[in-house]
């Protein structure tokens, strides 16, 4: 069953905290989920949420600070001693140990790697640190198992047990040579059911796949997801088994690139959240609304030189609203599908036959969609000539629609930018203008005007 805050259950914990009560609140709450605890904490304020966590023992709270929201983490952090953060550390995962550092001032940081105990944890977590926080070697894990080629079975599991004590889950045991480089995997079954004289590298298996330090955190997302990958082993420029990234460190980047992307279809230009400043929010929303009123000024500016065409076919702007909103759903949804495929791999680049698929369905779509308005501009208004003008100018306008957003973000791809703009603001307002454009080109010519 999922748990759930109750009011009770927080106003219990501030009497507690009000009444000094620390072995209750221990008892409290030993028996829940480390992430539940965040959750908690995240509804109290800064002072009572820093108790708690200094009541509970460390190899908790480590696991706490990694599920907390960034705003109450940080203030936590600013409560407690480099002494204590390193005591916190000391129990994370390197990756998750870095993360956290990597929060803290210049200052603050060398402060907590002089306090840590384990000198190799340091220095694995200082090695992490060097690496940019979007690629594999930002999110890898330095623990991980691996044998070389040139033990024996019985040497190899030996090994194993060793190392496999500062490991929670061992998803693969990899083999190395002696320069460390990475040569295949073992698998476990062959380990059990092999002669303990055997040779590791007579057994071991040496297709793999792998990525480098450098490679984007969002590629070897792809590539685990391709392959079904529970665990990937990361090598540097010389082939050296350096760390390895498992499914839940790709899960969070695949969570963290879905709500970039979304908020840039969005049209919101940096990452933010509910919890930021009024002015955090503004400065990340703004400048796409900007862009959005001057490109629309100039839809106003088009509109403005047709009021002749007004005065005499009244009819022409009462349907502008809908090409406008027609051409934008048609963009956004190209540009969607393109993105989406660009995400996953399926559509790599630039296809004639892709774009050809693209103008069909805005062809087949834009002909019903305009039959349609020219049945209902002949019964309402009687003009059959202004309707058949507007119902070629939909289907124009729409195909038009569908080439620009299938066009945009493969553009951007191309040239290193981030596709996922091409759903949002800048496809619909760029449909706006040009639709409206080519929407009264057409019509003055099929009238005459």
């Amino acid at each position: 069953m999922e748990f759930k805050i109750s009011k009770e259950l927080i106003t219990q914990l501030e009497e507690l905290i009000r009444s000094g009560d620390d072995h209750q609140l221990e008892t409290l709450l030993n028996d829940l989920h480390h992430a539940d605890i965040a959750e908690i904490l995240d509804e109290l304020d800064f002072d009572d949420a820093t108790y708690i966590f200094k009541v509970l023992d460390s190899e908790k709270t480590a696991e706490i600070l990694l599920e907390m929201e960034d705003d109450v983490r940080e203030n936590i952090l600013k409560r407690l001693s480099p002494k204590e953060i390193a005591e916190e550390l000391d129990e994370l995962e390197t990756n998750d140990a870095a993360d956290i550092i990597a929060e803290l001032s210049k200052d603050r940081k060398e402060e907590v790697i002089s306090e840590l105990q384990d000198v190799e944890h340091a220095k694995d977590i200082v090695d992490l640190l060097r690496y940019n926080e979007n690629t594999a070697g930002g999110i890898m894990h330095k623990e991980l198992v691996k044998v070389n080629e040139n033990w024996s079975v019985l040497t190899c599991v030996k090994e194993m047990r060793i190392q496999a004590e500062n490991i929670s889950r061992v998803h693969s045991i990899y083999v190395v040579d002696d320069e460390d480089r990475l040569k295949g995997r073992l698998s476990l079954k062959d380990l059990l059911i092999t002669s303990t004289r055997q040779q590791i590298n007579d057994i071991y298996i040496r297709k793999l796949n792998s990525v480098k330090v450098d490679t984007e955190d969002v590629e070897v997302a792809r590539i685990m997801q391709k392959y079904d990958l529970e665990a990937i082993p990361v090598v540097d420029e010389l082939g050296r088994l350096v760390g390895r990234i498992t499914i839940d460190d790709i899960v969070d980047v695949i969570r963290d690139e879905a709500e970039k992307d979304y908020q840039l279809a969005a049209g919101i230009t940096q990452d933010v959240e509910a919890s930021d400043s009024v002015l955090e929010l503004t400065k990340a929303r703004l400048p796409w609304l900007l862009i959005g009123f001057f490109i629309e000024l100039v839809a106003s500016v088009v509109l403005d030189g047709n009021e002749k065409a007004f005065d005499q076919y009244k009819t022409l702007i009462i349907f502008v609203p809908l090409l406008s909103a027609t051409a934008g759903n048609i963009g956004v949804q190209a540009s969607a599908i393109v993105v989406q495929g660009l995400a996953n791999g399926t559509l790599k680049e630039f296809s004639r036959k892709y774009l050809s698929k693209e103008l069909s369905v805005a062809m087949i779509s834009g002909t019903i969609i305009s039959v349609l308005l020219l049945i209902y501009h002949s019964l309402v208004f009687q003009q059959y000539l202004v309707g058949f003008a507007i119902s070629i100018s939909m289907i124009v306008v729409i195909l038009f629609a569908g080439t620009l957003g299938t066009m945009v973000p493969l553009f951007l791809h191309k040239n290193k930018i981030d596709p996922a703009i091409a759903t949002g603001p800048f496809i619909t307002t760029s449909n706006d203008v040009f639709g409206i454009i080519l929407y009264f080109t057409i019509a003055k010519l099929i009238l005459g005007l």
